[in-house]
C-alpha cells in the first residue's frame, strides 16, 4: 500500500504518554508538514506556536480543564503541544486551514513514529483574557483565534484499534 494512504488509514488519537521527549529533529519534520497545508488561496491564516515548558503546558491544561468543567489533564502527560490559531482577517477559510494544518502536523507525526491527539477547546482558551493575555506574552500581535491543540509524545499505552467505518459514510451520484 502506498505509505500516505497507509498513513492516512493508521493513524490513531493517543491518550497516555510517556514522560519523554520528542528530539528536535522529528518536531521540525512534523512542523514543516504543517507549513505545507492547503490554506484557501493559499493565504497561509494560521500559525503554530510550540511549547515544550512543563510550566506552560500546565498552565494551558489547566485553563483547557476548566472550560472542559474537569480537573484532569487534557493533554494526557505529553510534553510537547502545538497550539494553532489562524488569522480571523483572512476570511473565509481560517478555521479550515487552520485544521488543516492539524491534520497535517498528526499524519505527519504517525509517519515518523510520533503519537498525537487532537485537543480542542483552543478557540475558547484564546478567547479568554488569559488566553489572549498569553498571546501578548508570546508576542503575537492580530486578530486569531484558537483551532486546536496538537499534542505529540510517545504513547504510554496498547495503540487503538480503527473503529469500523459507518455505513453510509460514501455518497456517489
Amino acid at each position: 500500500m502506498n505509505e500516505t494512504l497507509k498513513t492516512l488509514k493508521e493513524r490513531r488519537s493517543i491518550r497516555k504518554y510517556k514522560d519523554e521527549q520528542i528530539s528536535d529533529d522529528k518536531l521540525n519534520l512534523i512542523l514543516e508538514a504543517g507549513t505545507f497545508a492547503p490554506t484557501g488561496m493559499g493565504a497561509q491564516s494560521p500559525i503554530m506556536v510550540v511549547i515544550q515548558d512543563k510550566e506552560t503546558i500546565e498552565e494551558l491544561s489547566k485553563m483547557n480543564a476548566e472550560i472542559m468543567g474537569t480537573n484532569t489533564d487534557p493533554f494526557y502527560g505529553a510534553l510537547t503541544v502545538i497550539v494553532v490559531l489562524a488569522d480571523k482577517s483572512v476570511r473565509p477559510t481560517y478555521v479550515e486551514d487552520g485544521s488543516l494544518v492539524m491534520g497535517n502536523l498528526m499524519n505527519a507525526a504517525y509517519s515518523i513514529g510520533v503519537d498525537s491527539c487532537w485537543i480542542h477547546r483552543a478557540k475558547e482558551v484564546f478567547a479568554s483574557e488569559k488566553g489572549q493575555g498569553l498571546l501578548r506574552k508570546w508576542g503575537i500581535e492580530g486578530d486569531f483565534v484558537g483551532v486546536g491543540n496538537c499534542i505529540l509524545g510517545y504513547r504510554d499505552c496498547d495503540y487503538p484499534q480503527a473503529k469500523l467505518r459507518k455505513a453510509g459514510y460514501i455518497v456517489r451520484v
